[in-house]
């Protein structure tokens, strides 16, 4: 069985005639939400760090 260049070459053609992509204001909407996430994930993390930075001086008696 030969790997036929042509077929495979209408296929993707094919394929990607069937991709639907998103509008302008989608694509601003989505990015807007993911960067709100992320600065919201390293809020939290930070504190939780801060927290647990707090608690290892407490106990241990280390650092400033």
């Amino acid at each position: 069985m030969a790997f036929d260049l042509v077929k495979y070459m209408r296929d993707v053609r094919a394929e990607a005639a069937k991709t639907t992509w998103p509008s302008r204001k989608e694509t601003v909407q989505t990015t807007a939400l993911v960067l709100s996430l992320v600065v919201i994930a390293a809020l939290f993390f930070l504190a939780v760090d801060e927290i647990i930075g707090a608690l290892m001086r407490w106990l241990f008696g280390v650092g400033a």
